[in-house]
């Protein structure tokens, strides 16, 4: 304590109960002087640009062309370009809403950063896990269906093990360092722009040249009212977006300026991509293939639009582009995972780094046994994984939605160089809002998956802030348990004690007929060698007193000294030895004849050894 008195004392029943007082020192040799320490500083690590910030996050939402238009189409009909406009419309509002938090708070973690600073660390870490099922949900989804493509391209891939073999093949590319995984995606990126554009081009020239089918399909009347198709088929089409997340996860790797790029230029591949496709896919198909949701949609296009070659092409783009999202997962989980970990929220072992690349191998490696392991757990059926991608990555946009209104309420202060106005932020949040009810009504059931997964999250996060409460249970179970132990081992160790008093108490008898130092040695080793007991009387039978060997007590107690761990005393009897004298003095010290012994009697011996009750001969 300072300035305070020292003397109060302080109850503690633990020593960690108290943290000691406070001490005021002071430095003055930091070496913050001009030019002073600048050898120290850690050398900076490249960061990226523009072009593969985008590629990172842009396979991961661009990849949704695969599959979005028939989500849309199976519930919107043929207002799914519509209703892919207006989602367009909804992620260009949340262009807004992340610039304006990646500006103000430019740090890895997305929902969990900014929650973190306007929340608490609680609120914020259940949001992280939502991020984290999105991760782990779009990684091993992605993996899945790129290998399904790659499956129609060469009928003898064995899908399941491919899949392994793909997540671990981006595992290993993160642990050689986000630079190398960056340029790997934007190959990736660039290949699957050119063959949306070349799908795109092929399809509207023959789109134009015979547009039938298109005014057949929006002629065809809807199965349900125009509120039901613009409703569920927008909760669909939500799934358009997804991936757009993720740059603000890695955020700290990109250069300054860099962030609203990699928005915008999402938000424009979305833009162009999404309806356009829809529309052209109601100008090539029937409404009604499209509604089965083909998992090859795009591919029937180019079959459809260029032949075979088209598709082919369409069918490796896909495996590639999906591929691309499973790094992005990669490289968005480094960034989550390494900032949780440093606000202590996972465990510190996750920041190590291996010496070679610099990189969270911990994390990487993580990562890919928790998508390895749903793999082993689902046998490579991942469909109702589908349900928590879903459910947690509308849950993380409105989360973010939310972060952003208490940025602006709580830390008004902090500069930022964009801001979204409020109209814009609520408008978004009640966006995926609706977004989120509608996917919860089309399959109920995705709930209760969720729910399961989410809980699982939780609870490896709840260890960490539960951990000191933990241990001090287990201190506590331990202590008890420690306890009840001593005191059973207690109660052993005087039924024991008894036990062995008891044995060594058991007397045994010698008769001694002279004082002969060495035959009264031998008696006593042969006691400590052949019995169980402690206590040894040498007993002498006299008529006179003069009978008594003068030597013989001095010459017990000198041997008595030599054996500590026997006792031996004497007793002299007056009578003559015989089967009276073994009979009275048995009952009188309470010892059997078994355990009496003598030497071995001459010829002048005037009893006969059976007479003397049992009476042993020891020497």
């Amino acid at each position: 304590m300072i300035g305070g008195d020292t003397t109060t004392k302080v109850v503690s029943s633990e020593p960690w109960e108290f943290a000691g007082w406070g001490r005021a020192e002071r430095i003055s040799d930091l070496g913050l002087e001009a030019g002073a320490g600048e050898g120290a500083l850690p050398r900076k690590a490249s960061k990226l640009g523009a072009w593969f910030s985008t590629a990172i996050c842009g396979n991961d939402i661009t990849s949704s062309c695969l599959y979005v238009s028939a989500l849309c189409a199976a519930q919107a009909g043929r207002y799914a370009p519509i209703v892919l406009a207006i989602v367009v419309g909804v992620l260009y509002l949340f262009r807004k809403v992340y610039a304006e938090v990646g500006s103000a708070l430019p740090l890895n973690g997305g929902t969990y950063t900014v929650l973190l600073n306007t929340t608490n660390k609680k609120l914020a870490a259940g949001a992280a896990c939502l991020t984290l099922l999105s991760y782990v949900a779009t990684a091993v989804i992605s993996a899945g269906e790129a290998m399904h493509y790659a499956h129609n391209l060469w009928h003898g891939l064995d899908v399941f093990w491919a899949t392994l073999g793909l997540l671990g093949l981006f595992a290993f590319l993160n642990l050689v360092g986000i630079t190398e995984s960056a340029v790997v995606a934007l190959v990736i990126f660039l290949f699957h722009m050119l063959t949306l554009t070349v799908l795109s081009l092929a399809s509207l020239t023959l789109v134009i040249q015979d547009p039938s089918l298109l005014v057949a399909n929006w002629a065809a009347p809807s199965t349900h009212g125009l509120g039901h198709a613009l409703f569920f088929g927008f909760a669909a089409a939500m799934l358009g977006i997804s991936g757009f997340e993720s740059s603000a996860n890695f955020i700290e790797e990109q250069r300054e300026g860099v962030f609203p790029k990699t928005l915008r230029n999402m938000w424009l591949a979305v833009a162009i991509f999404n309806p356009l496709i829809a529309l052209l896919a109601l100008g090539l198909l029937p409404l009604a293939d499209i509604q089965q949701v083909p998992p090859d949609l795009l591919a029937s296009m180019g079959e459809r639009s260029l032949g075979t070659f088209l598709r082919s092409w369409v069918s490796i783009d896909a495996v590639l582009v999906l591929s691309g999202a499973v790094l992005t997962s990669y490289v968005g989980v480094t960034g989550l995972i390494r900032r949780m970990a440093l606000d202590r929220c996972l465990p510190q072992l996750l920041l190590n780094k291996n010496a070679l690349r610099g990189t969270n191998h911990w994390i990487v490696l993580a990562f890919f046994a928790a998508c390895a392991s749903i793999m082993a757990v689902t046998g490579g059926e991942v469909t109702m994984l589908a349900g928590v991608y879903t459910l947690s990555f509308l849950c993380v946009m409105a989360l973010f939605a939310v972060g952003n209104m208490l940025l602006k309420v709580k830390r008004a202060r902090l500069p930022r160089a964009v801001r979204a106005s409020w109209p814009t932020v609520v408008v978004a949040l009640v966006a995926v809002l609706v977004g989120l009810a509608g996917n919860v009504l089309l399959d109920p059931d995705f709930v209760r998956v969720f729910g399961i997964y989410f809980a699982g999250a939780v609870a490896v996060v709840g260890v960490m802030f539960l951990r000191l409460y933990l241990l001090r249970l287990v201190l506590f179970v331990s202590r008890a348990v420690v306890e009840r132990v001593q005191q059973a081992n207690a109660w052993v160790y005087g039924r024991i004690s008894s036990s062995i008093t008891e044995i060594n108490s058991r007397t045994v008898i010698y008769f001694a007929s002279g004082d002969d130092p060495a035959e009264l040695n031998r008696a006593a080793l042969y006691v400590l060698e052949n019995e169980q007991t402690s206590r040894m009387v040498v007993v002498h039978a006299y008529q006179d007193e003069g009978d008594v060997p003068p030597e013989l007590a001095e010459h017990l107690a000198a041997i008595d000294h030599l054996y500590p761990e026997l006792r031996i005393d004497f007793l002299a009897v007056h009578g003559s030895f015989g089967p009276e004298l073994i009979a009275s003095l048995g009952e009188r010290l309470d010892i059997p004849h078994n355990y009496m012994f003598i030497g071995t009697p001459g010829d002048r011996f005037p009893h006969k050894i059976g007479s003397l009750g049992g009476v042993r001969l020891i020497l």
